[in-house]
C-alpha cells in the first residue's frame, strides 16, 4: 500500500472513529431513532437511541429539521417539546444548527452534551432534573481533541454569569443536577419523577401563549424539593473564577491560576495544561468575539472554525491519542502557547467566501 493509500485509509478510519464517538453513525434509516408526534397543543420530538445516549446522527437531523419548520408554520402547533428516551440521557452528541421560532421546551434529563447542548440551550425553556449532567465534550472528553466548544457555545457561554462560561469552556468542568439550573444553563428545575406529569400538563394547554407555558413550568419548579437548599457547587469559587478568567489571553489566565496557587486553581491549571495550545487560544477568542455577536453570526464563525480545525494537525492528533491509539498523550503542534501566533489564529477565523455557512 502506497503512502497516499495509507493516508486515505487512516483518514477513513479516523473519521469513522470520530462519528462513532460522537454517536453520529452513518445510518441510512432514521425510522425509530427519532419520534416526531403531534400531541395536544404541541409537536413532540423524542430522541430514541437510548443505547447510544440518544446521540444524533445526520439522518435524525434530516428528519427533525423539516418537521420543526412544518410545526413552525402550523397555527395549531403552539409549542415544541424535545426529550430523550430511556431516562439516562437527553442527548450526548451530534449537532443541529438552528432554532425554532415557536416556544421550545427542552427536557434536559440525563446526560446533555454536544448536540444535546445545541438542541437545548438556545431554546426559551430548558428544564433540568436531579439527573441532568451538562458538559461540553470538546474540552471535557480526553484533554480537548484539538477542538472548541461549538453548537453555539460561542454565543451562550459568554452570556453565563460572570466568567463562568469561559471557565466551563477551558476546563470542561461538569455540572450536575440543580447546578445546571444554578449556572443559568437550565431555566427551570423539576424533580424527574414529575416530568411525565409536566409534559401532560403542557400538552393539555389550549392555544397557550409563552406566558401560559412559563406559568406551568414555574409551578413545577416552585414545587421541586430535591437539593432545594444546596448551594451552587462553584459558589465559593465564583469570585476567583471571575478574576482569573477575566484576562484577555490564555497566557494571563494561566499566570493568574499559578499566582493563586490554591488546590482548586492548580486543579484547573493541570487540566488546561494538557490541552491543545491552539484550541485554548481559539476558544478564548471565540467566546470574546461571540459575546457581542448574534447567534447566527456565532454559528457562521464556528462553521469557519470547524472547517479550519478539521484540516489542522491538532484535531487529528487529539482523535488519535484519545480514540484510536488511546495513549492519552497527544503531541500538539505548536506545543507551546507562545508559538501560536495572531496570524495563525486569524487563519482559523477568516471568512470562507462562497463556502461560508448559509441559513
Amino acid at each position: 500500500m502506497g503512502l497516499r493509500q495509507v493516508w486515505r485509509f487512516n483518514s477513513f478510519r479516523r473519521t469513522n472513529v470520530i462519528l462513532q464517538h460522537l454517536g453520529m453513525s452513518k445510518h441510512t434509516d432514521a425510522a425509530g431513532e427519532v419520534l416526531l408526534e403531534r400531541r395536544g397543543c404541541a409537536g413532540v420530538i423524542t430522541l430514541n437511541r437510548p443505547k447510544f445516549l440518544n446521540a444524533l446522527n445526520l439522518n435524525m437531523i434530516r428528519h427533525i429539521y423539516p418537521q420543526l419548520k412544518n410545526w413552525e408554520q402550523d397555527p395549531e402547533t403552539f409549542l415544541i417539546i424535545i426529550k430523550g428516551a430511556g431516562g439516562k440521557a437527553f442527548c450526548a452528541g451530534g449537532d443541529i444548527r438552528d432554532c425554532c421560532r415557536k416556544p421550545y421546551v427542552a427536557l434536559i434529563h440525563g446526560i446533555t452534551m454536544g448536540g444535546g447542548v445545541g438542541l437545548s440551550v438556545h431554546g426559551q425553556f430548558r428544564v433540568a432534573t436531579e439527573k441532568s449532567l451538562f458538559a461540553m465534550p470538546e474540552t471535557a472528553i480526553g484533554e480537548s481533541q484539538g477542538l472548541f466548544p461549538d453548537v453555539g457555545g460561542g454565543y451562550f457561554l459568554p452570556r453565563l454569569q460572570g466568567k463562568l462560561g469561559y471557565f466551563l469552556a477551558l476546563t470542561g468542568f461538569r455540572l450536575k443536577g440543580r447546578d445546571v439550573y444554578a449556572a443559568g444553563i437550565a431555566t427551570h428545575f423539576v424533580d424527574s419523577e414529575k416530568l411525565d406529569m409536566l409534559e401532560e400538563d403542557l400538552l393539555a394547554l389550549k392555544s397557550p401563549s409563552k406566558e401560559n407555558i412559563a406559568d406551568v413550568l414555574d409551578a413545577y419548579h416552585t414545587k421541586s424539593k430535591i437539593d432545594q437548599d444546596k448551594s451552587f457547587i462553584l459558589e465559593e469559587h465564583m469570585d476567583k473564577i471571575n478574576s482569573w478568567f477575566s484576562a484577555n489571553t490564555v497566557e494571563q489566565i494561566i499566570e493568574n491560576l499559578q499566582q493563586d496557587g490554591s488546590s482548586f486553581a492548580l486543579e484547573q491549571l493541570k487540566v488546561i495544561n494538557k490541552m491543545s495550545p491552539t484550541s485554548l487560544k481559539i476558544t478564548v477568542r471565540q467566546l470574546m468575539e461571540g459575546s457581542s455577536k448574534t447567534l447566527q453570526e456565532v454559528l457562521t464563525m464556528e462553521y469557519r472554525l470547524s472547517q479550519a480545525c478539521v484540516g489542522g494537525h491538532d484535531f487529528h492528533e487529539g482523535v488519535r491519542a484519545v480514540l484510536i491509539d488511546k495513549d492519552q498523550s497527544p503531541k500538539w503542534k505548536p506545543a507551546d502557547l507562545k508559538e501560536v501566533t495572531d496570524e495563525d489564529l486569524n487563519n482559523y477565523f477568516k471568512p470562507l467566501g462562497s463556502n461560508d455557512l448559509k441559513f
